[in-house]
């Protein structure tokens, strides 16, 4: 398998399911289109990415399956993308205490055919929903001062310490780690990879 992101998070729930997958990211412009609700964003960068890696392979390549994702967290239909320093980050942060947000991942799934050719496609969104606790400035500060939001979508990354602020999700968790893998593998299954 042809995993188009280098997310370390991904690569772990994959080896987690037995893959071992052939890393190989893709820099496409994740610009938002005018008036893009975020589930279809990630859906539309998602298909953009397995697409950027379809065009870069080889008949080497026949047979293999690519798997690309893309992850936002967001509420009111806003974006949290990752924070520019640690002042966006706390800022993301106090906008999320005490409220519910979404995370969404979009998939999208190519198998290659005869020389690398494209000849089956999926593409799917998985959304859970997010609870923050009442989150203090103390804290909010303390956990920005680990460094950790930096480079997270929403500034937290659930996995790790972030899942401090977390009161509940409502969902999959995998799904917030950045790869609903239980969907994954039945959309894997139907392209006849177990």
């Amino acid at each position: 398998m042809i995993l188009a992101s280098q997310s370390p998070r991904r690569i772990d729930i994959l080896r987690q399911v037995g893959i071992e997958p052939d890393v190989r990211p893709q820099d496409i412009d994740e610009t938002p289109l005018a008036g893009e609700h975020p589930k279809a964003m990630v859906a539309r960068l998602a298909q953009m990415k397995a697409d950027a890696a379809a065009e870069s392979t080889t008949r080497a390549d026949e047979g293999q399956i690519i798997v690309a994702a893309d992850t936002i967290v967001w509420m009111d239909d806003v974006e949290f993308g990752k924070p520019v320093d640690d002042e966006d980050a706390a800022r993301m942060l106090r906008e999320l205490s005490g409220r519910t947000h979404h995370v969404t991942t979009g998939v999208a799934v190519v198998k290659l055919g005869e020389w690398g050719v494209p000849e089956r496609r999926a593409r799917f969104t998985t959304t859970t929903d997010v609870t923050f606790f009442d989150l203090t400035d103390e804290e909010i500060a303390a956990y920005v001062a680990t460094g950790e939001p930096r480079d997270k979508a929403g500034a937290y990354g659930y996995q790790a310490g972030g899942c401090t602020l977390v009161r509940r999700i409502n969902g999959d968790y995998y799904n917030v780690v950045g790869l609903p893998i239980g969907h994954l593998l039945r959309v894997l299954a139907k392209f006849g990879r177990a």
